[in-house]
């Protein structure tokens, strides 16, 4: 086999509404790569594990596997965790290569589709008035949480809305009644909560009962998902390492 494999790599949960919705994305992306075996693998709580997806790979007579995290932040389950699990795949696989892109992360395709869930949700780009509370996960790396914190005001980005502040499920700050008191302090009318979530869970749950204990208006989007945006990022991702193998001989035609 000459083409590479992908290997659309997720965290895990233990909710089973957030494994339903990986799939979903994943079969997704099968759809729109036709010719190329996708694989979905879980960093934890679910399987395949992405050990398990690498042997069966090289089992099937693959030697390049692209690895692509399906995460939106650039943190250590992205530097450390997953590069260690790749460096043990190819120890016991000395042929296979493996070749890890970037995460999802702020990519614009990304943000685009975050803003088509809060229109979803029947608001429109000239409605003011309107703050976004963008909760995410939120990580033990402050570099990560600052990119976080980056994004939450590009969703305004050509609309009316009045303010977009994120706020982080876990120990970062701002967390979600911080968040909320801020937007409304700041004069907005009504509140959409944008999750910075490719899937459910219990995390967004946490967020979302605050919400609405602070706020009872508020109107909730639907996490990331399967939506094409995030499809056509992850099939960006592993064209762009296709490409460069193309250029330097590395897949047959």
């Amino acid at each position: 086999m000459t083409r590479p494999a992908l290997v659309a790599v997720a965290h895990g949960s233990r909710d089973p509404r957030a494994e339903a919705t990986l799939r979903e994305l994943v079969d997704a992306l099968a759809v729109a790569l036709p010719n190329v075996d996708v694989r979905l693998g879980f960093l934890s709580l679910n399987s395949p594990s992405v050990d398990t997806v690498l042997d069966e790979l090289v089992a099937s007579g693959h030697t390049h596997a692209v690895v692509v995290p399906m995460l939106l932040g650039d943190a250590f389950h992205a530097r450390v965790d997953l590069p260690e699990i790749l460096r043990a795949a190819t120890n016991r696989h000395p042929r296979l290569v493996t070749t890890q892109t970037p995460v999802l992360g702020a990519d614009s395709s990304i943000i685009d589709a975050m803003r088509a869930r809060i229109i979803g949700t029947g608001t429109s780009v000239d409605d003011s008035g309107v703050g976004i509370l963008m909760p995410a996960v939120g990580s033990s790396d402050p570099r990560a949480n600052v990119l976080t914190r980056r994004i939450a005001p590009r969703l305004t980005e050509g609309t009316s809305w009045t303010a977009s502040v994120a706020c982080f499920a876990t120990s970062a700050e701002p967390d979600a009644a911080r968040a909320v008191t801020a937007l409304l302090d700041s004069g907005v009318e009504r509140i959409v909560v944008a999750p910075w979530f490719l899937a459910p869970g219990r995390l967004l749950d946490k967020v979302t009962d605050i919400v609405d204990r602070l706020t009872p208006n508020a109107v909730h989007a639907d996490p990331l998902g399967a939506h094409p945006g995030v499809v056509d990022v992850i099939a960006a991702r592993y064209g762009s390492v296709v490409a460069a193998l193309n250029n330097t001989g590395g897949i047959a035609a």
